[in-house]
């Protein structure tokens, strides 16, 4: 009797593991954090974000060293305004850094990727990066693909 109580609790022990396991594997997966990491804001102008959303990463060299914490649209410029928070300790990147809208993987899961430029001045917490790329649209690149072999053909 006793034996089959020990083996009942070693069970449940082992299912809620795996449970947390599940759980920890699935905020991974969906890049969900428990904690926000702190750390400072930029902004960033794009003509087109096709795909990206909020608490998308943010990389230099394929590194993560923040999040997309807001996307908004101006509707003076016709832009969206895209707000990154940058972990506290890559508080060196230069002032004359680009941003551009990447895609990672099979999925297709955009990011923003950042390149470090040469200026010796830095970006100040609340700045913005002036040079940015925009999304490559699968569908506008077959569209003007398709466009230049027609008219090629005349």
């Amino acid at each position: 009797m006793m034996k089959s109580r020990t083996v009942e609790i070693w069970v449940g022990l082992f299912v809620a593991a795996g449970l947390a396991a599940l759980f920890v594997l699935a905020m991974q997966v969906s890049n969900l954090t428990l904690v926000d990491d702190e750390g400072y804001p930029l902004t960033a102008r794009f003509d087109n974000i096709a795909g990206l959303k909020v608490r998308a990463p943010v990389t230099v060299g394929g590194v993560r060293i923040g999040r997309v914490t807001a996307i908004d649209y101006d509707p003076r410029t016709f832009q969206a305004v895209v707000t990154l928070r940058i972990q506290a300790r890559f508080n060196q990147l230069p002032e004359d850094t680009g941003a551009s809208i990447l895609t990672s993987g099979l999925l297709g899961e955009k990011y923003v990727g950042l390149e470090p430029g040469g200026a010796e001045e830095v970006l100040a917490p609340g700045g913005s990066i002036a040079i940015t790329q925009s999304s490559l649209i699968l569908e506008q690149l077959i569209g003007k693909f398709l466009f230049s072999k027609a008219s090629e053909e005349k």
